[in-house]
């Protein structure tokens, strides 16, 4: 046999172990069990959390740090008072307000200096 044709048997054996060995014989794979997700425990945010959360937001609000807003949190429920210059500053502590996790309400006791 010539070196030419001993090559391309050579080739063809080692095409055909590839094929056999990527198809697995032709056997349909079994599923595996999966590996179970770690679940993080649920962590209770407290209301003193919600509080600061809270405050902390509207802290750093360029717009709104400087008004003195209250902050209470009973339950989830969140009632913020003080007195800011417009509607759009209560609009935006609404929102900071219910965008804190562990905020389940808001009670808007906001009012706009005269």
């Amino acid at each position: 046999m010539n070196a030419h044709i001993k090559n391309c048997l050579s080739a063809a054996a080692l095409a055909c172990l590839l094929a056999v060995s990527l198809t697995g014989c032709g056997k349909t794979s079994e599923p595996t069990a999966a590996a179970p997700v770690a679940v993080a425990p649920k962590v209770e945010t407290t209301d003193a959390d919600v509080t600061t959360g809270v405050k902390t937001a509207l802290l750093n609000d360029e717009a709104l740090k400087k008004f003195d807003i209250a902050v209470v949190t009973s339950k989830g429920d969140v009632r913020l008072t003080g007195v800011v210059d417009n509607q759009g500053q209560i609009d935006s502590a609404l929102k900071l307000a219910r965008s804190v996790e562990g905020t389940h309400s808001i009670h808007d006791e906001l009012t706009i200096k005269k």
